[in-house]
Formats: structure tokens, C-alpha cells, sequence
């Protein structure tokens, strides 16, 4: 029984040298004085800023992605005893002694380093040669653009890292799955690739791009696996449900796992929390919590409170009036009602506070007990500081004629009755009786006599309203558009806390569960607003595959010394020769096999297809988005399009050296060219290596030399 015990325990590994080495070197060039510069280095302001706020705990949104990424930068950060502390507002600015800025580098460079490996490890699984493995390694390897991006703490090579493992994990899994279907192994690879997708969507939203193209080639590869009359009906089920759940549920999980740690993590107030809702924002610690905390839940007759748009677009804001009244006449000579103004404002103020009214009474206070408003009552809002009522009627808007102005109304004496009565429309009610709830609830006030919608225009009104935004009775609202919906956000009884408080007074915190605050996260991401102002560097997609492009990522405040975001012009031309050179013999060998002309064995065919989807698919997955994109583009977005490129290189190289190259000859000469070429590559990686690293100073002569490029644009204008 104890027989296992009088024999050694041996564990045996196959050990793959060159993995070993790739990584090593991989390694030493992407961590090799990674703590220089110490300063801030181009997009590492806005990162920053991030990171600062997850060792502080703070609330933010990022509109240019999920939260994965910075919270990959903020472990390096908090790995490093980080404590948050440093003004992140200027590029070039020195880090202070607390900032562990190799740390904080740390993870985006090993992401890096690990892809170098990584590139072999594909054309290895592709069952490509041995040398053309090694070929896209050494591309990945010397590829000046990808190293600079790695080399800092920025977002680029982490997606390009988690783009590379889902490809290599589903091709093992690919490849388990023609020898040992449902081993560990095969569920380690198929359930990896789902990880490893989710995480590239959760870095960048880009990352889809890469999930969708595995999703198709698997999607390809179940359908002929569907039609494998070998496999049993139930295998066949099986293995659509393991792909199904793997590819489809896990990354959803995933996805949904960063969420939960990232708003676990960010648990107080901050100031990117005023576009969120308020519910939202007072589930954070601080600020709106603060405000509203034991304020009573439940919205009763004679309640005053304070009404925000649930729009948050352009700014969030406040139903507002003031004693201005609007002008006699607009600049294009329309009349107003002269009634008193009635805004929106950014601010809180005095002049946001309302009162809910029964019409049927003059009482103003809360009775007790509380009589509460519910779903489909009607109400008039008394504005609280000048005692009018909230009223619209059949008179055109300042900036926009085809709505109702809204006021509040004053009593001239003149045919100009007051229509203040407001029907409460809960629009996220459970069901009919709903009572109005501070925060939770979202509410449409109906003009009980137009039935036009109280709303936020979202226009910013002449001086004479004080540039604060323009609400309008809008009677043509469909659906329940954001601007239509407010919320009610501070919220007391009476018109003083006085009120004796009773055992039917409710004063609960109101609560969000985690999905509707990631809903609600996930959509202010997805609708934010980005900085759209011109930009020196930016550029668009077409300039990235000429490389007509760059960007002056740091220069050093005393010395020539610089690092530029910069390609090696040798790969990037070679790459995009290689695709171009892939359609065109993709193309020629289909119309070919059409014609019943075989030249290339199944299995080189099959290997040829299966690398162009994924390589060539995944360079066109990652580009041609762009030029849908209307938003302000700069070079580094390319990078996992680069890659994929750079993978499919040697598969064209070692094709053209194996099948188009007929004598011995030939492929002599040709394999001569490939060598010179990759000295080409090395020698160029060489000469833009200051630009690379930014850790020698450069003479003008020197400077002059690496603006090869612009010299040569000028001799081809002259001539």
C-alpha cells in the first residue's frame, strides 16, 4: 500500500531553449533602465491620475476604456508602496522621491518582454519552421515602436499581450483538440482563451476587435466539427457547449469581475462623480452620501427637495429659477411670456430648492403622518425662495420655437391663466402604485394641459438668462429619453426638519445593487465625451501604414536627449509588402483550387488559411475600425495591428522560400535576401535606438541623421 513511497517521485519537462532565450533577451530589452526618464512621459499624466486615484480609493471615470488596464497599473503601483501622492498635471515634470516609477513601468514591460516568446510560441503552434518562428520573434524583438510603448506606463503592450495569448491559447487548444478532446489540457486551453479575451476588452475597448476574430475562426471550426459524421450526436453537443461556455460566458464573468473589484476598490467620492446619477453617486463614501445622509426616502405633499436632470449631458444640473424674468422680445424679434426664468444650473444653490404641492390645498408642510406622492398623481412645484409655481403653456421656447417655454408664474392681471398642474410619470417604476422615492426614482413631469414633457434642452441661454441651460416643455418626446428624466436628489420634510419624526417616516439609505452601477458605469463609459481639440501629433490611419507619422513622447529639459514613439521603417514597410503579397496569393491559389489546380498539399493549404485568418485577419480586425472612428487618432492605436503584421512576415517569407522558389538556387539567393533584410531590420532597430530609449545626447548631426525620412520627402518634391 506504502509501496509509492520506496521510489523516488520524479518530475520530468520538456524545456524549450529557445523560449528560454527569446525570454531573456525579451526581457533585457524592455527592462533595462526602465526607471529612465524620471519623469513624466506622455499619456503617463493621464494614467497617473488614475493610478493616484485607486491608491486613494477615489471614484474616476475613463471614457477610453474598462477598468482592467489601470488596475494592472495600479497593482505595479501599489507593488511598489505607492502611496498617491504626486501632481500629475504636467508632461516632463520630475517625479518626487515617493513616485516608484520602475515599478509603476514594471507590468507594462514584462507584457513586453512576454510577447516576444509569445510570437515564436504562434508560428510554432501554426506548424511553421523553426526559423521562420524565430524570425517573428526577432521582428517583435528590435520593432522600435513596440519597445518604446512597452518601456512606459501605458496600456498598448498589455492589449497586445493578452491579443497574442488568446490566439496562442486557442491554437493549442486547436491543436489538442485533433488528439485529446476534453483532457486538462484542453480545457486549460479553451478556457484560457476566454480569459485571456475578456482581459483585451477589458484594457481597451479595442481588444474586441481580437475576441471577435477568435470567435469567428472557432465558430468556423464548430461548424465543420458539426458536420463530422464520426462524432455522436451528444459529442457534437458537448462540444458546442464547451466552446459555447468558454468563449461566450467565461469572458462575460470575467468581464464582469473587473467591474466588481474596480468599483469595490473605488468606494469614495470623487470628482469625476458628478455625471454619474445620484443614486449612483450616493452609494460612493463622502460628498453626495454626506449630504443626503438620513434624509427621507419617501416623497410626500409638502416635501421640498431638489430636482437633477438624469442626463448629466452637457453638464450635470439642477432645476433651477431665479426672479429674472425672460425678455419681451428675442434678438429675432419673438415675444415671451415676460414670466419668471426657469433653468437648469450647474451649481448647487438656494435657488434649486422646490416644494411638492398638493393642488387641491394651500398647505405647504409635510402632514403627519406624510400623505406621499405616487405614480401618476398630480402635483405643482412651488419654487421654494420666490413662491411661484412651476408652469408652462402654448408659448414658443427662447432657443428652440418648436418646444413650450417653461417659467414660473407671475400673475399680470392679463388673459395668461397659470397652467401649473404636473402629472408624475415614474418611468422606473415596479408597478402602477410606486410611490415617489428621493434618488432611486426616475421621473417625467407631464403639463397636465399640453402634455408636454418637462426637459433639459441642453443649450446654454443668452446673457440675459446667465448662460445657464434652457428647459422647454417638449411635447414630441418619444420614449424616455435621459433629458426628459430627473431625480430627486436632497430631499426634507416640511419647511423645517421640526417635523416630529414618526415610526412612518422612512429614512433608509437608498442602495444600488452592483449590476445597475455597472450598467450605469458602463454606459457613461461608453457615452462620455472625449477631448476632441486638435492635436499636434494626431493622425490618421492611413499615415500609420506609411509611417508617415510619429510622436515626441519626452525631450530632456537640459540635453538633446529624446524618445520618440517611432517604427522601424524596414518592418513596417516589409509587413505591409507581406499583406499585400498574402491577398494576392490567397486570391491567385483560390481561383486556382476553383479550377480543380491543387498546387499546395492540403495540409499547407489548411496551415496557409488558418495563419492568414489570424494573422492577416487579425491586422484588418485591428485597422480598417479606425476609419469608421470620428475621433481625434494617434499612432499607437496601430500596434496590435502591427503585430498581427508582424507574425504573418516569415509565414509569407518561409511560403515563397518552400513553394515559389523551385530550384536550389532560388532558394539559396532568397534566403541570402531574407538574411540581408533582417540586417537591414537590426541595423535600423540600431540607428533609432537614442530615439528608442532617450538615454544618450544627440548632436544636430546626429539629429539630422535620424530625420533621414524628411530628406528624402524634400529630394522627391524637388524632383
Amino acid at each position: 500500500m506504502l509501496g509509492f513511497l520506496q521510489r523516488p517521485v520524479v518530475v520530468t519537462a520538456d524545456v524549450n531553449l529557445n523560449v528560454v532565450a527569446l525570454t531573456a533577451v525579451g526581457l533585457l530589452s524592455r527592462l533595462w533602465r526602465l526607471a529612465y526618464p524620471r519623469a513624466v512621459v506622455f499619456d503617463e499624466v493621464y494614467y497617473g491620475q488614475y493610478i493616484s486615484f485607486y491608491m486613494k480609493r477615489v471614484f474616476f471615470l475613463d471614457g477610453s476604456g474598462p477598468p482592467f488596464g489601470h488596475m494592472l497599473l495600479a497593482l505595479g503601483g501599489y507593488l511598489g508602496g505607492f502611496d498617491g501622492n504626486f501632481l500629475w498635471n504636467r508632461i516632463g515634470a520630475e517625479y518626487s522621491s515617493n513616485v516608484p516609477v520602475w515599478s509603476l513601468r514594471l507590468l507594462p514591460a514584462l507584457a513586453g518582454a512576454l510577447s516576444v516568446p509569445m510570437a515564436y510560441q504562434i508560428l510554432w503552434e501554426l506548424r511553421f519552421s523553426h526559423c521562420a518562428a524565430m524570425g517573428a520573434a526577432l521582428l517583435m524583438l528590435i520593432e522600435n515602436a513596440l519597445i518604446t510603448q512597452a518601456r512606459l506606463m501605458l496600456l498598448e503592450s498589455l492589449l497586445i499581450f493578452f491579443n497574442l495569448l488568446a490566439v496562442l491559447s486557442y491554437l493549442k487548444f486547436s491543436n489538442c483538440q485533433k488528439h485529446r478532446p476534453f483532457s486538462p489540457s484542453w480545457w486549460l486551453w479553451l478556457v484560457l482563451t476566454g480569459v485571456a479575451c475578456s482581459c483585451a476588452v477589458g484594457i481597451k475597448y479595442m481588444g474586441i476587435f481580437t475576441y471577435l476574430l477568435v470567435l469567428g475562426v472557432a465558430a468556423v471550426h464548430t461548424w465543420h466539427l458539426i458536420g463530422d459524421q464520426a462524432l455522436s450526436n451528444v459529442c457534437v453537443l458537448c462540444h458546442v457547449l464547451a466552446r459555447a461556455v468558454a468563449l461566450v460566458v467565461v469572458p462575460a464573468v470575467t468581464y464582469l469581475l473587473f467591474f466588481y473589484v474596480h468599483l469595490t476598490l473605488l468606494c469614495r467620492s470623487g470628482p469625476h462623480d458628478q455625471i454619474m446619477s445620484s443614486a449612483f453617486q450616493a452609494s460612493l463614501e463622502g460628498g453626495l452620501a454626506r449630504i443626503t445622509q438620513g434624509q427621507p426616502l419617501e416623497v410626500a405633499y409638502g416635501s421640498q427637495v431638489t430636482l437633477k436632470s438624469a442626463s448629466g449631458k452637457p453638464v450635470p444640473c439642477w432645476l433651477h429659477s431665479h426672479p429674472s424674468t425672460y425678455p419681451l422680445s428675442y434678438e429675432n424679434g419673438r415675444g415671451s411670456s415676460h414670466q419668471q426664468q426657469v433653468t437648469c444650473y450647474p451649481f448647487k444653490d438656494v435657488n434649486n430648492w422646490w416644494i411638492v404641492k398638493d393642488p387641491g390645498r394651500h398647505q405647504l408642510e409635510v402632514s403627519n403622518p406624510p400623505r406621499p406622492v405616487r405614480h401618476g398623481d398630480v402635483v405643482q412645484l412651488v419654487h421654494g425662495m420666490t413662491s411661484r409655481l412651476l408652469n408652462t403653456h402654448d408659448v414658443a421656447a427662447p432657443l428652440n420655437p418648436h418646444a413650450q417655454e417653461v417659467s414660473c408664474y407671475i400673475d399680470y392681471n392679463i388673459s395668461m391663466p397659470a397652467q401649473s398642474l404636473w402629472r408624475l410619470d415614474i418611468v422606473n417604476r415596479e408597478s402602477d402604485a410606486e410611490i415617489w422615492k428621493t434618488i432611486l426614482s426616475e421621473v417625467r413631469l407631464v403639463h397636465l394641459n399640453t402634455s408636454a414633457i418637462l426637459k433639459l434642452s441642453g443649450a446654454h441661454l443668452p446673457d440675459w438668462g446667465f448662460r445657464q441651460l434652457e428647459v422647454v416643455g417638449e411635447k414630441l418626446s418619444r420614449g424616455h429619453h435621459e433629458s426628459a428624466v430627473w431625480t430627486v436628489e436632497e430631499h426634507r420634510y416640511g419647511r423645517s426638519e421640526s417635523l416630529t419624526h414618526g415610526p412612518w417616516e422612512r429614512r433608509t439609505a437608498p442602495t444600488l445593487s452592483f449590476m445597475a452601477r455597472f450598467s450605469e458605469l458602463q454606459w457613461r463609459m461608453l457615452t462620455v465625451r472625449s477631448d476632441d481639440s486638435e492635436h499636434k501629433y494626431s493622425s490618421t490611419p492611413l499615415d500609420w501604414v506609411t509611417l508617415d507619422t510619429n510622436i515626441a513622447y519626452w525631450l530632456h529639459p537640459r540635453t538633446s536627449a529624446q524618445i520618440h514613439l517611432l517604427g522601424n521603417v524596414v518592418i513596417w514597410a516589409s509587413a505591409g509588402l507581406a499583406t499585400a503579397l498574402y491577398a494576392l496569393l490567397f486570391c491567385w491559389y483560390l481561383l486556382r483550387r476553383r479550377r480543380r489546380v491543387c498546387e499546395l498539399p492540403e495540409d499547407s493549404w489548411l496551415r496557409w488559411v488558418l495563419a492568414g485568418a489570424l494573422c492577416a485577419g487579425g491586422w484588418a480586425a485591428n485597422y480598417f475600425p479606425f476609419f469608421l472612428m470620428e475621433k481625434q487618432l494617434f499612432l499607437y492605436p496601430y500596434l496590435p495591428a502591427l503585430t498581427f503584421q508582424i507574425l504573418l512576415l516569415p509565414v509569407v517569407l518561409q511560403h515563397i522560400g518552400e513553394h515559389l522558389c523551385r530550384s536550389q538556387l532560388h532558394r539559396s539567393l532568397f534566403g541570402a535576401l531574407v538574411v540581408a533584410w533582417y540586417s537591414a531590420a537590426c541595423h535600423m532597430f540600431n540607428m533609432l535606438r537614442p530615439l528608442t530609449y532617450g538615454d544618450k545626447s544627440l548632436s544636430p548631426s546626429d539629429l539630422q541623421a535620424l530625420r533621414w525620412k524628411e530628406s528624402w520627402d524634400i529630394l522627391i518634391r524637388k524632383h
